[in-house]
């Protein structure tokens, strides 16, 4: 039997992958470092810190569900835990290191692996797949491997240039685009790709993430909320391009390098959660069971 089955929130379980967790992050210490050094310098893995606390948070959110059959797989825990160390090796050796950000990418692929495995040992096939989500989230903890993440900056810079570029046309501002130059009277800006906003925009997808998994039950809505993050990012993006060029020209130079340019992303990715919120709402109101009136041509009883 590789399948133990134990009482619903047996303390063993918790115990031994508590003991794995903490055995994890003493080998895995100075790669760990590095990631959180990492997440804390870079704008598209900010989220780093945060996503291995939120996955914590939604496993005990759910725990009742979760661990409602528990029990030690042994043999496909070991299994992954094994395959995951390996990895981790892998990526520590100076011989095979990569260009760029993949070792990293692989070393942190890596610990989730093994505490995915850890996790699997400890509770059980049962208990994994009532978790699925929240142990696929923690691979939000591992950056983007840098030629796909200049594929998507590049991206984000071409939409929101685009986008920019529309927001002028309609308000009737003159501007001559030329690549990702805007030259509208009196300034001419680029949309660099410290302009991409791709810190924002990782916050946008992993707030549609968490929304719904937390209120939609159907699939294709959970889906259809985050997959609007995408063009919404590039959309509220191009609007603060556009804002915050505007306001250079017509109230005061510096809006391009004052504080609303260096940290007032967040002020954006609220707007962007504005626009969706009406969204958000008819979806959510739609998993709602209807109300059962009483049948109005029900006749009284007499008295």
């Amino acid at each position: 039997m590789t399948t133990l089955k134990l009482k619903m929130l047996d303390p063993a379980g918790h115990t031994a992958y508590a003991v794995l967790v903490v055995a994890s992050v003493l080998v895995c210490w100075k790669s760990l470092t590095v990631l959180m050094k990492y997440g804390w310098s870079h704008e598209s893995s900010s989220q780093i810190l945060a996503i291995p606390i939120i996955t914590l948070f939604l496993i005990w959110l759910d725990r009742r569900r979760i661990f409602a059959t528990t029990g030690f797989s042994i043999i496909f825990g070991t299994a992954a835990i094994v395959s995951g160390g390996i990895l981790f090796w892998v990526a520590d050796q100076e011989s095979l290191r990569l260009r760029g950000n993949e070792d990293l990418c692989l070393s942190a692929l890596s610990i989730a692996i093994i505490w995915t495995g850890g996790f699997l040992l400890c509770y059980g096939p049962r208990a994994v797949r009532a978790a699925a989500f929240p142990l696929l989230f923690l691979l939000l903890m591992v950056p983007i491997p840098d030629p796909i993440l200049d594929w998507v900056i590049y991206l984000l810079q071409q939409g929101s240039t685009e986008i920019t570029y529309v927001i002028f046309r309609s308000l009737g501002v003159p501007v001559l685009r030329q690549g990702f130059l805007l030259s509208v009277p009196g300034v001419t800006i680029e949309v660099a790709k410290e302009c991409s906003s791709i810190r924002s925009s990782m916050a946008l997808l992993i707030t549609c993430l968490l929304a719904a998994r937390l209120y939609l039950r159907t699939w294709w809505k959970a889906l259809l909320l985050v997959l609007l993050s995408l063009p919404l990012s590039v959309v509220k993006n191009g609007i603060r391009i556009a804002t915050l060029t505007l306001l250079s020209v017509y109230v005061n130079p510096d809006f391009l390098r004052g504080d609303l340019h260096r940290d007032g992303g967040f002020v954006f990715f609220f707007l962007a959660l504005l626009i969706l919120w009406p969204v958000f709402v008819a979806l959510e109101k739609s998993e709602r069971p209807p109300i059962s009136r009483p049948n109005s041509d029900a006749v009284a009883p007499a008295g």
